[in-house]
């Protein structure tokens, strides 16, 4: 599907790329197709291309002097067809202990909705979510696909410290903090594995696109896992998503 565009100056050096202002898995996909697009076509003033919910953030090293010029170049680029491209995004199963040692706001939220504690757990280990962009954090996951039931909003006051790999919900999304945070969401678990690690040649292992399911795990294997981690030996499941 072909999408009406707008463009934007952003700043002396950038182009802000928008489509219709709503979250979408067509709209996520048009989008990740246009940054393959820029990239095979290295234009080699572009330094960064960063994605959002509806929106491309085009950075260049130089400052535009012509903003028309580089917008006809990008919106020819966007509606030339391009018959070999093709997405090969990934799904990943990542491990959350949602024990009540890490789980702090699971009692709590499943008072206010009249579940139970293990309902809330399969409720949210059996969706299959998708990753819109990674901002705000590091390695944080922007996720899409979060049951309705399970809608919490965002605590009135904030905590100071979130720890590392807190699996949370906060209104109509949940994701994990990749580092140690402030943050405001409702916390339901913890996973052991690392989001972030700018010592890796690939510092982030998901992209927009990507599905993720969360893995229910014991306190042991939370244990065994982080140990792995640890050490640089942990394989994370994942597949490729046909089609």
């Amino acid at each position: 599907m072909i999408y009406k565009l707008t463009y934007k100056p952003f700043g002396e050096r950038s182009v802000l790329v928008e489509w219709p202002a709503i979250i979408d898995e067509k709209i996520l996909s048009d989008i990740n197709l246009f940054k393959e697009k820029i990239k095979n076509f290295s234009i080699k003033d572009i330094v960064e291309v960063k994605s959002a919910f509806n929106s491309l953030l085009i950075i260049y090293k130089n400052k535009i002097i012509l903003f028309e010029n580089v917008i006809n170049e990008l919106d020819q680029l966007y509606y030339q067809k391009e018959q070999y491209l093709k997405l090969r995004p990934k799904q990943w199963k990542i491990p959350v202990c949602y024990d009540a040692i890490f789980a702090i706001d699971l009692n709590e939220m499943a008072l206010e909705k009249k579940l139970s504690k293990e309902a809330i757990v399969k409720l949210h280990s059996k969706g299959v979510y998708t990753v819109y962009f990674i901002g705000f954090l590091p390695g944080f996951m922007y996720l899409g696909g979060l049951d309705k039931r399970l809608h919490t909003p965002r605590k009135s006051t904030p905590r100071l410290k979130i720890t590392k790999g807190a699996v949370a919900i906060g209104g109509n999304q949940t994701g994990v903090y990749p580092s140690e945070s402030p943050g405001g969401w409702n916390i339901i678990g913890n996973s052991p594995i690392e989001f972030f690690n700018p010592k890796n040649s690939i510092p982030c292992f998901v992209n927009a696109g990507d599905k993720i399911v969360f893995k229910p795990i014991s306190i042991k294997e939370y244990e065994d896992i982080k140990t792995l981690v640890k050490a640089g030996v942990y394989q994370l499941e994942s597949e490729v998503i046909d089609g």
